[in-house]
């Protein structure tokens, strides 16, 4: 790629996250966090404004995550975001297509851009997984994905498979499915925490902990955290 394009994308995608940043710092503040009258005035705003445009709003939904996941973002809490706004099953199908799409970007503008940067910084740290990861690249990465990327940040696992040169279709479906069940789980928790604060004019401790949509999904992923550290003990700790 030519040098003042490589400098020129580059660029952009500094721009591109800086605007989100200042956009989030300015229209949120973190005090209001805490007021739960805040949140759920707003909470009901928010989902009227979904109920009566909710084809537009799960277009600006869809993009914005997609735009999230590459500029780095984490994906857990627009997971718990999905759910609240969209319920459980809804809001897992746009959080891992969203997550699907954006991660796949990452990888394809990480791969032209950032490809000699990442295999001199990565490729030495899993050298001890690249021939597991050409074994079978789909199944694979699809376990590690499942496995929570061995603890990696999120947006580094995004970017890992340059160092192996993945096809972009596996690196879609195995994205795709791998993050599904954690996916869900999160989103499971999302669609709870709307439905306590839809119902109750005060919420306590034990009255979140105690009720079936919140406590449900948190031994769902703490079973998912226990699997994810057998196959990281089992597969990605030889």
């Amino acid at each position: 790629m030519n040098i003042n394009l490589k400098l020129i994308l580059g660029l952009i995608y500094i721009l591109c996250l800086g605007v989100l940043l200042v956009f989030l710092f300015s229209n949120l503040d973190f005090k209001d966090l805490s007021d739960y009258t805040y949140i759920k005035t707003n909470s009901e705003k928010l989902l009227n404004f979904k109920n009566n445009n909710l084809i537009l709003f799960i277009f600006i939904f869809f993009i914005f995550s997609i735009l999230w996941i590459f500029l780095l973002g984490f994906a857990g809490p627009i997971a718990i975001l999905s759910g609240f706004i969209f319920g459980k099953w809804l809001g897992t199908m746009i959080a891992i297509t969203s997550f699907a799409v954006g991660s796949t970007l990452l990888y394809i503008f990480a791969n032209y851009y950032f490809r000699s940067l990442i295999i001199n910084y990565l490729e030495k740290k899993i050298e001890k997984y690249k021939s597991l990861f050409n074994k079978n690249e789909l199944v694979y990465f699809m376990i590690f994905r499942f496995a929570g990327g061995g603890g990696i940040p999120f947006g580094i696992q995004n970017v890992l498979p340059v160092v192996f040169d993945m096809k972009v279709k596996n690196y879609f479906y195995s994205t795709l499915f791998g993050l599904f069940p954690s996916v869900f789980v999160i989103n499971s928790l999302g669609s709870g925490l709307e439905k306590l604060i839809e119902e109750n004019d005060n919420l306590s401790y034990t009255s979140i902990i105690l009720n079936s949509e919140i406590y449900w999904p948190i031994i769902g992923f703490s079973v998912l955290l226990i699997i994810s550290f057998l196959i990281r003990k089992k597969i990605f700790k030889k």
